[in-house]
């Protein structure tokens, strides 16, 4: 049975995971708090994988941890992976009760971490801030349990909806500290994906720009008929940059692939790529958030094909005119009992900036 003590604690373990934002993938983020009597003797996080595990962290200070409870955010590991089963650890730390925020999603372990502790005799409790674990790993869920990333999409438009003038020019509708926490997007984000239109068009970094270590996120582009430029400015930054395509072109391929470019074939829907086939290929490279950054066309797709769990939307206080560029390209939607509700998740200003969060209904 859960105490307003176990929060108290668990709450410390969440924010000693959210210290692995932005190095932990493909692993989940995740926190340990190690109390006795009352009193914290470890605390550790996983920064980085390959590295220990939060419980590993936790004890590798504490001399005896003998009766102690350990403060948990996600399930115990109970198989081996590139790291040893941190169920082994607490047991043989002396551990006396483990606590978990939530059961690990991944099929490897799901469960058997918690029945593995009580098999050795130490009491288990499970549940304790069950959605604020939750919604720290919400991709690495989404990708052990669907087979596809968290797919979020980060739209800038002005007070009329345009993203864009009628040119295409487009920088900047927003100010410097809305494009700031976009940066603070991409850092947490497993990859970045755009079409090759928006390439075309503006022959984006999808970098980080930070001032702290952060793993670059992967790049990538869905080009249908390969006509990315092999000058494109991603090819040379440091990270990956995938291309990924229907097209049957080995010399295009060559070409790109000399250039600094992954290219993958896969399978098409329409004449276009089969949106559900980039989620499964993205899936399999172990992406669990992937944070979209592109125009009318491919956003429109994405909502049609019912792909994006969450939308960020900076508004900015300013007027394009009616030539401007729309958020989403929706030419199928002829009444109104067809158009597509979102609802608003959160607001907050972000400099002269308004930040909106939408999520599907």
């Amino acid at each position: 049975m859960s105490t307003s003590r176990d929060a108290f604690y668990m709450a410390r373990a969440i924010q000693l995971a959210k210290k692995g934002r932005y190095t932990t993938d493909p692993n989940p983020r995740v926190g340990c708090v190690l109390v006795r009597d009352g009193v914290v003797i470890g605390e550790g996080w996983h920064a980085k994988a390959g590295l220990g595990h939060a419980e590993v962290e936790a004890l590798k200070n504490v001399q005896d941890a003998t009766g102690a409870t350990a403060y948990v955010t996600l399930e115990p590991c109970s198989h081996q992976g590139k790291t040893p089963p941190c169920c082994d650890a607490l047991i043989s730390a002396g551990i006396a009760r483990v606590v978990a925020a939530m059961q690990d999603p991944n099929p490897q372990v799901s469960g058997s971490g918690l029945e593995k502790l009580k098999a050795a005799g130490i009491e288990v409790g499970c549940g304790v801030l069950q959605e604020d674990a939750q919604a720290l790993n919400r991709g690495f869920i989404k990708r052990m349990t669907e087979n596809r990333p968290f797919v979020r999409s980060k739209l800038a438009m002005s007070l009329d909806g345009r993203t864009a003038m009628a040119s295409g020019e487009s920088k900047w509708i927003t100010g410097a500290e809305a494009r700031a926490d976009v940066q603070r997007l991409r850092a947490e984000s497993s990859a970045i994906l755009t079409g090759i239109n928006t390439v075309l068009a503006d022959d984006p970094a999808l970098n980080v720009r930070v001032d702290w270590v952060v793993e670059q996120p992967l790049r990538v582009v869905l080009d249908t008929h390969l006509n990315m430029p092999v000058t494109a400015k991603m090819a040379k930054l440091p990270g990956r940059s995938l291309i990924l395509t229907c097209a049957d072109d080995p010399q295009k391929q060559r070409a790109l692939q000399q250039a600094g470019f992954d290219v993958y074939k896969l399978g098409g829907k329409n004449g276009r790529l089969d949106l559900h086939a980039v989620m499964d290929f993205l899936s399999q490279q172990q992406i669990n958030e992937l944070l979209v950054e592109a125009g009318s066309v491919l956003n429109g797709e994405l909502l049609t094909e019912g792909l994006v769990d969450e939308y960020i939307i900076y508004m900015a206080p300013c007027i394009l005119g009616d030539q401007g560029r729309g958020l989403f390209k929706l030419p199928g939607l002829q009444q109104m009992a067809e158009k597509k509700p979102l609802k608003l998740r959160d607001v907050r200003q972000v400099g002269a900036d308004l930040k909106l969060t939408y999520t599907p209904l």
